[in-house]
């Protein structure tokens, strides 16, 4: 472990969590970009494509695949935008939202399984250096 660098440490333990969210997905026929654009539209609602984009960083093009997984699994809606006629939103159904709550509690599951072997006063402080590790990442 003394050979390892802290930037190894991390994406091993990274992709530990990776795998394991991996195992959390499969059996709903869920891809991680469907997970992470689920889980956004769970927390912050309907929303125009463009802004999805915006919060998964990941190009128009891209998001619209997205969009379009979900749809046909019946996991979003894509509505007119009052606002704009031209425009559409993207929406969770009942069932998306159903699969959203189940993919966070499974996850908050996993990773109290995984954190588990940490104290208490370890967990915070892991928290507390990865919280400042995203403020500080760059755009």
């Amino acid at each position: 472990m003394e050979d390892e660098s802290l930037s190894e440490l991390f994406w091993s333990v990274a992709r530990r969590l990776r795998h394991q969210s991996h195992e959390t997905l499969q059996p709903l026929g869920i891809t991680p970009g469907q997970a992470r654009a689920l889980s956004v539209l769970a927390r912050h609602g309907t929303m125009r494509p463009s802004e999805l984009s915006e919060h998964l960083k990941i190009a128009p093009r891209s998001t619209t695949e997205v969009v379009d997984g979900l749809e046909e699994r019946g996991l979003v809606e894509r509505l007119p935008d009052p606002a704009d006629r031209r425009a559409t939103l993207v929406e969770l159904t009942d069932t998306g939202s159903t699969v959203a709550e189940k993919i966070r509690a499974e996850r908050g599951a996993q990773g109290e399984r995984f954190f588990a072997a940490l104290s208490p006063g370890d967990r915070a402080e892991l928290a507390r250096i990865l919280a400042e590790l995203r403020v500080s990442e760059g755009p």
